[in-house]
């Protein structure tokens, strides 16, 4: 073969390669890819551990994205993310990789920002999003105090930027139609009570010595405006919520997750107060220092929703062992992640319904690390809403505003805990009503050199 046919050959077959890769890529976006084909939004992923990746892989899926920046503390964490990203991306390209989001977002050249930090480093991050011109996904709670969290709702209405909270229950599709079927058919009847739960034995039980951090990873950042802990396995990566340093809890984990699905479905808004008890009654010999026990009530008037959680014992019912239970005067629903179940009184039809799975549309959801699995349908919904709301300028069904209530919420339940008391919230004033200590507390002292927002001054 002469050498011209030869190269032309081999281009050929590179070129064949390459569009086969990238139809193999396009195939994984399923139907809603054309939806979304004008929008290439250049995307940014700050914190590429075990959420951060999972939320970013299911926005591959969905649109035609370019993700062009990682930023983790964790170098070995970050290279791992860049490799993979890379192989799931359209283009085949590595994104450009940080260890400083502040050096990331200089660029300015973001669309989308997407943050699945530990808590404690939620809220800089979206301010600095926000400012850098770039619309959201940010994990919940979407801060770890309550002014955190009115500092970014300050923070986006100001830039205008569009805002997605990883409540990711409000887009799980057998819950939209337990909402829409059950609850606004009026199927239930008058609901007065509501009963969420947690009963998963997810508190770290060990009590590990303290070590010097890996070398791959930057404490000091890593820690950032937290308290400065000697560092110990539990802390990174994936146990951190074993300290309320970084987090709050259970109840800022879990909790959050079921109160918002139930505020949702019932278009509720503040509680009108909130009070919790609990603490470490049972496993007192773990280094977590966050509770093993705790029940909260928020009160919304009229409707009363009780949070409990144990890790340790068994759940009262082993099917909803994560759920929320509807009490109506017509009927009873249950519902988790899993499924939902109505149980009408009086001896009507029950309905039963599993939690959707997509393996047909995305194949590679049945292969990929540490995926959860019946998640990943909820959190490609959740992307889609903060896409079409992109394009119209709107507010997300779990906007920064609900996502600041839920989160808040939670928080204070924490507090109520601390301080002993129930807590009367004004939402109007932001602040706990005639109760100086309480409000001191809402906003976690930070640890030099980084500065608290103020809501009044993003």
């Amino acid at each position: 073969m002469p050498d011209g046919m030869a190269y032309k050959a081999r281009m050929n077959r590179r070129e064949f390669l390459q569009a086969t890769a990238a139809a193999a890529a396009l195939s994984t976006m399923g139907a809603y890819a054309a939806e979304f084909a004008d929008q290439k939004k250049r995307v940014g992923l700050i914190g590429t551990g075990w959420y951060g990746k999972c939320d970013l892989f299911r926005l591959i899926q969905v649109a035609p994205v370019e993700v062009v920046s990682l930023c983790d503390v964790d170098r070995r964490m970050l290279a791992e993310a860049a490799e993979m990203t890379a192989a799931r991306q359209v283009s085949r390209k590595t994104p450009r990789t940080y260890t400083d989001y502040r050096q990331m977002l200089k660029e300015k050249d973001l669309d989308l920002v997407l943050i699945a930090t530990p808590d404690h480093w939620h809220a800089l991050p979206m301010l600095a999003a926000c400012e850098a011109g770039a619309d959201i996904y940010v994990q919940k709670p979407i801060g770890v105090d309550v002014v955190e969290c009115q500092a970014m709702v300050a923070a986006a209405r100001k830039h205008k930027r569009v805002v997605q909270v990883g409540t990711q229950r409000r887009s799980t599709p057998h819950l939209i139609e337990a909402r829409d079927r059950i609850l606004r058919e009026g199927k239930l009847g008058r609901i007065a009570h509501v009963e969420i739960c947690c009963y998963y034995h997810m508190r770290a039980s060990e009590n590990p010595p303290d070590t010097a951090p890996p070398d791959y990873l930057d404490y000091e950042m890593w820690t950032g405006p937290a308290p400065m802990r000697p560092y110990n396995k539990l802390v990174h990566p994936r146990s951190w919520r074993a300290f309320m340093e970084y987090g709050n809890g259970i109840v800022g984990d879990m909790c959050i997750h079921m109160l918002d699905m139930v505020r949702w479905m019932m278009d509720l808004g503040w509680p009108r107060s909130v009070s919790s008890v609990g603490g470490i009654l049972v496993d007192k010999g773990s280094k977590a220092n966050i509770s093993d026990t705790q029940t909260a009530t928020f009160d919304f008037g009229e409707v009363k929703v009780v949070w409990q959680h144990r890790t340790w014992g068994e759940a009262p019912d082993p099917k909803y062992p994560w759920a929320a239970t509807f009490y109506g005067d017509k009927g009873t629903l249950k519902a988790s992640v899993m499924g939902y179940d109505f149980i009408p009184s009086g001896g009507g039809t029950p309905v039963h319904k599993d939690v959707t799975y997509e393996f047909e549309q995305y194949p590679e959801d049945k292969t990929e690390k540490d995926l959860e699995r019946h998640v990943a349908p909820a959190i490609r919904g959740h992307m889609k809403d903060l896409l079409r709301n992109i394009a119209t300028r709107g507010k997300c069904v779990a906007d920064i505003e609900q996502g600041y209530i839920s989160s808040a919420s939670s928080i204070l339940a924490n507090l109520s805990m601390q301080l002993g008391r129930s807590l009367q919230w004004d939402p109007v004033k932001g602040q706990v009503v005639n109760d100086k200590e309480a409000n001191h507390l809402l906003r976690r002292p930070y640890r030099a050199p980084w500065v608290h927002p103020d809501p009044a001054k993003v």
